[in-house]
C-alpha cells in the first residue's frame, strides 16, 4: 500500500496485536475501520506508533484531498468532536482513516490543552 499523501511505501506497525500502516516517508498512519478507538485505548500506543515529525504532520495536513489507499476512492475531511482543531481523512466506503503525522497522539490525548488549541484554532474555511 502507498501513502495517500506522499505516495510513498506504508510499513507494517502493531501495537497489542493491532496492526496499522506508518508511511515511509512522511510518517503518516492508516487505521483500517475503527483502529484508531481501539488503540486510543491504550496507553503509549500514540507514543508507539506515531512517531513522526508533528511539523511534517503539519505541512501534509495542507493537502486536503486525497484517495483512500485501498479503495481508491475520495476520502471525506472530518473533526473529530472532542478535538476540533483535529483534521483527519475517512474513507466512504470501508470507514478506515488517516492521521498525519503528530495527529494521532493528539487524538489519543485529552486534556486542559486542548481547550485551549480549541479557544485559539483559526476558523476554517
Amino acid at each position: 500500500m502507498n501513502c495517500p499523501k506522499c505516495n510513498a511505501v506504508m510499513e507494517k506497525v502493531t501495537f497489542q496485536r493491532i496492526e496499522v500502516d506508518r508511511c515511509t516517508n512522511c510518517k503518516g498512519i492508516w487505521f483500517d475501520f475503527a483502529e484508531h478507538k481501539q488503540l486510543k485505548t491504550f496507553d503509549r500506543a500514540a507514543e508507539a506508533i506515531d512517531t513522526g515529525d508533528r511539523k511534517t504532520g503539519q505541512e501534509f495536513n495542507q493537502i486536503g484531498s486525497i484517495d483512500c489507499p485501498i479503495h481508491k476512492t475520495r476520502m471525506t475531511r472530518l473533526v473529530d468532536v472532542k478535538h476540533p482543531h483535529l483534521w483527519y481523512e475517512s474513507c466512504p466506503v470501508c470507514y478506515g482513516v488517516f492521521f498525519d503525522a503528530g495527529e494521532f497522539t493528539d487524538y489519543a490525548e485529552e486534556n486542559l490543552l486542548d481547550f485551549f488549541k480549541d479557544w485559539l484554532m483559526k476558523e476554517r474555511k
